[in-house]
Order: C-alpha cells, then sequence, then structure tokens
C-alpha cells in the first residue's frame, strides 16, 4: 500500500484559513465547497487534530491549525521561490520594485549591487528610497525593506538574514589628537560622541561587557539623523560614533577614522531583507531577494 501524499490538501488548506470561509476558498480554487471541506476533513484525519473551528457562520483557526498554517505557508514560500528564481532566470522582467534602505549602507553598498542586477532586465524599474526611519511597508508601498537590527514582531511581514556585520567605534584622528583615545568605557564621560535620533540611527550604542552583550548610552553631543551624516561629522573631527562596519570601511581603510575600544565595541548586528506577506511573489522582487542573497552569500553585504 504507498504512503499518502505528505502534501495532499495543504494548498487547500492555506486558501481557506487566507480567505476565511470555505465557499470563499472554492470560489478561488475554482472547486466546489463540499470538495474543498472532504479535503480539510481528510488533511485533519491525516494530522490527527482539528485545524478549524466551524459553525454555520464562522471559520476560525484553531492553535494548531494557526501553528500548521505559519509552517505551511513558509513551506509554500520556499516552493514557490524556487519556481520564481529558476524561471526568472530565462525571462525579461518588467515593472517596478520599491525598495527602502538604510542611507549611507544603501548608497555605498546596495546601489552598485542594485544597479548591476539590473543591467540584464532593462525593463525592471527601480524606486529607491534611502531612510533611516523604519517604513510602514503595508502603509508607504514599499515592496522590499532592508533593516539592520531587531525587527518588528508581525505576521504580516517576511524577513531573510543577509549578513552579519560588526560594529565599530572610530573616530577620527584629529579629534583623538586633541581629545585623548579613550581607553574603557567610563572614560567617554569626558568625550564628545555622534548619535542617532528616535527615527533615525540609534541613540544607543552596543557593546561587550565581558561575554554578552549590552546596550550603553553615550554622552550624546551630537545627534544626525543620517548615516552618512554621521560619518561625514566624525571625519570632521565632531566626535566618536559606532556604525556597521560596511558603511566604515572605506574612512577606515584610508585613516580618516581610526577604530577605539575595540575590545569593548565587537558586537554584531544582523541585516535583513523584509517584504509584506503574501501567498505568492511576483517574479520582479523574487529576482532581487534571490541576487541579494546571493550577493550576501559571496560576502558583497559585509
Amino acid at each position: 500500500m504507498s504512503e499518502p501524499d505528505p502534501f495532499d490538501g495543504i494548498s487547500v488548506f492555506v486558501a481557506v484559513a487566507h480567505a476565511g470561509t470555505f465557499t470563499a476558498a472554492a470560489r478561488n480554487l475554482g472547486l466546489t465547497k463540499s470538495a474543498v471541506g472532504k479535503a480539510i476533513s481528510r488533511l485533519e484525519q491525516r494530522l490527527g487534530f482539528a485545524l478549524f473551528h466551524r459553525t454555520t457562520r464562522v471559520t476560525k483557526l484553531t492553535t494548531d491549525g494557526e501553528a500548521y498554517l505559519g509552517a505551511c505557508t513558509a513551506a509554500l514560500d520556499e516552493i514557490l521561490a524556487a519556481q520564481s528564481a529558476l524561471t526568472s532566470q530565462h525571462k525579461k522582467l518588467r515593472g517596478r520594485v520599491h525598495i527602502d534602505m538604510p542611507v549611507a549602507f544603501g548608497r555605498n553598498v546596495l546601489l552598485p549591487l542594485l544597479i548591476e542586477m539590473t543591467r540584464p532586465h532593462p525593463d525592471l524599474g527601480l524606486s529607491l528610497t534611502f531612510s533611516e526611519s523604519s517604513s510602514d511597508l503595508l502603509q508607504d508601498g514599499v515592496d522590499l525593506a532592508i533593516r539592520f537590527g531587531s525587527l518588528p514582531d508581525s505576521s504580516d511581514l517576511v524577513a531573510r538574514r543577509l549578513a552579519t556585520q560588526r560594529r565599530v567605534i572610530c573616530a577620527s584622528p584629529s579629534y583623538l589628537l586633541a581629545h585623548g583615545v579613550p581607553e574603557a568605557l567610563p572614560d567617554l564621560s569626558a568625550h564628545h560622541c555622534i548619535v542617532g535620533t528616535i527615527t533615525g540611527p540609534p541613540q544607543v550604542w552596543f557593546v561587550n561587557d565581558g561575554s554578552k552583550e549590552k546596550r550603553f548610552t553615550p554622552p550624546q553631543t551630537h545627534r544626525l539623523s543620517d548615516g552618512a551624516a554621521m560619518i561625514d561629522a566624525a571625519i570632521g573631527g565632531l566626535g566618536l560614533l559606532q556604525l556597521p562596519i560596511s558603511i566604515l570601511r572605506e574612512a577606515l581603510s584610508d585613516g580618516r577614522l581610526v577604530p577605539v575600544l575595540e575590545s569593548w565595541s565587537g558586537t554584531d548586528v544582523e541585516v535583513h531583507v523584509m517584504w509584506p506577506r503574501q501567498s505568492r511573489l511576483n517574479p520582479r522582487m523574487r529576482y532581487v531577494i534571490d541576487r541579494l542573497i546571493a550577493y550576501a552569500a559571496e560576502g558583497k553585504l559585509d
């Protein structure tokens, strides 16, 4: 006797969960309501638990059903992503993708890669917004967003980690010559520091305290809402700052900035690409996501 198909009924289950009723799901799938009901019943029997609370007026997921929906949606997203990635390699893409990203990282790291990935697809348009604030993807019409650090807890969003970067505390040689080199965190009380704003880069630093990471509030001498402007201010001698290595690398390599407190500041920050959860990503969004993941695997986002 052959084993039952482990995927039997899953697409129907996801359709019912998203549509909210058996009738609406049947209409969307082009099936009869009876066929949808039988598919769900077979799936529940195979799983050994109920997926929905059913009444004459309401169809609501059970607790087990909610957990199973999350697993099924993630699996279907991966399958559709693989299909889209394979097909998008062999066809010209059209339309526009709106990407929101931090200013300095977007300009210095992402923009050259986005230019490169559009070359094979001249009809693929980009709408790029450079902002340190956290746009509401669902309200602002953003297709993809690049975010550093912790992510919002939302079932309406999907996130993929692209890279993990080291945070660096640094200052210009002229500033350190005038004010001295701090040797420990308490020394910062006598220094000028450059931090972000409520709607911009962080106003706190993340530092190593022994074996664990902690939040540290440095003197907020200068507050800037733009990461690129923070770097320019540090190069100009206004004070110390902490930012991810990717946007400091050029200034550090040519000596315009010098790292300090390295034993304290070597904490990591994750970089994610996020997008609104949907049943199926369009090919142009999937293409951009796949290329970003590929660039990350090559170390181009570190």
